[in-house]
């Protein structure tokens, strides 16, 4: 049985029921709240494993929610919606979402989404070691990058992008290498996602260490760090 719960952020009881009984019946723990400004509040007394938030909600939006969440925490967050539109999937992961999953939907294919997610924030990866000088570390037992000792707070998806192209520098990587090496349950990911994640990673480097912008772009085909950046 799993200590920290999965938050459930759902305004339909039947939707949220349905979910709990799911995460459950695979051993995972839960909490439920049906309004979106009860978050911050519930958040500062309770640490949850992941949090499944529902797009709308009375009291506070689901973007905002994750908006105010990321300001101060790298907690996992699947969003859920009835809106299924490109741009509304892109909002939702430029607002700090690690997934987003379509109403309706599959339990099973909710909670297979909660695992994939729980496995990437688990620190299965190996502690990397930086060279000595190296303005960018990472700590993987955390999942934390830090940029000059300064804590980047990455969602999982982004820690686990810009670590690959910075452990292989001045490697070309193409958007579907990329897509195949960050997404492994056979979803339909397009090249805008990675875009997107790029883009979110690119503002909190600028934000830690302004003008420092090591992830060079080439045009219609994909993403590589620079070995000058390094150091």
């Amino acid at each position: 049985m799993n200590i920290k719960p999965i938050l459930i952020v759902e305004d339909e009881p039947e939707i949220a029921g349905l979910l709990r009984d799911y995460l459950q019946a695979e051993g995972f723990s839960t909490a439920w709240l049906d309004r979106g400004d009860d978050v911050s509040g519930w958040l500062k007394t309770h640490t949850p494993a992941l949090m499944l938030l529902d797009h709308t909600l009375p009291g506070m939006m689901g973007l905002e929610v994750c908006r105010a969440v990321r300001r101060h925490s790298n907690l996992p967050i699947i969003m859920v919606s009835a809106r299924g539109d490109e741009i509304d999937r892109l909002l939702g992961l430029e607002q700090g979402a690690d997934d987003y999953v379509c109403k309706p939907f599959s339990p099973r294919e909710v909670v297979a989404r909660v695992k994939t997610v729980l496995r990437r924030t688990g620190g299965q990866l190996a502690t990397i070691s930086p060279a000595t000088g190296s303005r960018l570390q990472f700590d993987d037992a955390a999942w934390r990058a830090l940029l000059g000792g300064c804590d980047l707070k990455l969602t999982a998806i982004e820690y686990q992008l810009l670590r690959l192209l910075a452990t292989a520098p001045e490697r070309l990587f193409t958007r579907s290498q990329l897509i195949g090496e960050m997404y492994h349950d056979g979803r339909v990911v397009t090249d805008r996602t990675i875009d997107s994640h790029i883009r979110k990673i690119r503002k909190k480097l600028e934000n830690v260490l302004p003008g420092f912008d090591p992830i060079q772009s080439m045009y219609g085909v994909g993403y590589r760090f620079a070995n000058r950046a390094m150091h």
